[in-house]
């Protein structure tokens, strides 16, 4: 069933390592299902692996945390070709569409091959809650920050677009990323910039930033702009977001 409105949960986290497989979803995932509304049957989850390749293997775990989990779980492969004949009759028909991180230079270049960027709007306007980790959040963003081109990390700035701000994904925990997301803003190369702790993910209902969750305690979500004051030059300003906990989500 659709969301209430258009929803996004854009994360740095999500999985966890198994009991009896190598991963499975942590409460992010989970909460990200919870706001899809679905009630009375296994969710439907679509797990898209193109930042890494559509890697078979790691499908496979994916498809094992999704039977843990209860989910009626499949994945959209567009190497070498998409594994289904119509892409937006397939994701519109998902409660949840996940995105897995990699690169997310590469993933937009194909996605927007196969008129994914269109897409992806229709179905996000259509109440299917859109959701990933790393360049699986980046991506719904006008861009952010990333290593697709290298070890050094650099702008992206052709997101979907789907939320008018830009992305920092793994704030606490890659020493670079805080840094460089605060030059960006401060030289105007990267706008408001939304920025999640390691095990956080920021909440959107339509474009409006309603809140941020954390599957980890301790941890937390950013806001970093540049804010005007009076005939003086903008200041850089970074503003906490203090997360609520879902370490107790059943």
């Amino acid at each position: 069933m659709p969301a209430e409105s258009p929803t996004i949960l854009a994360t740095s986290g999500g999985y966890k390592p198994g009991t009896r497989t190598r991963l499975e979803f942590n409460k992010l995932v989970h909460y990200a299902v919870d706001l899809s509304g679905v009630a009375g049957r296994a969710p439907k989850v679509a797990h898209v692996g193109t930042a890494s390749g559509d890697q078979r293997w790691f499908n496979n775990e994916i498809s094992e945390a999704g039977n843990v989990a209860g989910f009626q779980l499949s994945h959209l492969n567009l190497f070498t070709m998409p594994n289904v004949g119509n892409i937006e009759e397939y994701l519109l028909g998902q409660d949840v569409v996940w995105v897995n991180g990699g690169s997310v230079v590469n993933l937009l270049a194909v996605w927007r091959a196969h008129e994914l960027d269109a897409i992806f709007r229709r179905v996000w306007e259509a109440g299917v809650v859109l959701a990933g980790v790393s360049a699986g959040s980046i991506c719904w963003f006008n861009g952010g920050t990333t290593d697709s081109f290298g070890p050094e990390l650099r702008a992206v700035s052709n997101g979907l677009g789907l939320l008018p701000y830009d992305n920092g994904v793994h704030y606490d925990s890659e020493a670079a990323r805080r840094p460089l997301v605060h030059r960006l803003v401060a030289d105007g190369t990267l706008g408001e910039t939304h920025c999640t702790d390691d095990g956080v993910g920021l909440l959107y209902r339509g474009t409006e930033l309603v809140g941020a969750v954390t599957e980890t305690p301790g941890k937390a979500a950013y806001r970093v702009r540049l804010i005007a004051s009076g005939g003086s030059a903008a200041e850089l300003v970074e503003e906490r977001l203090e997360p609520t906990g879902l370490w107790e989500h059943q």
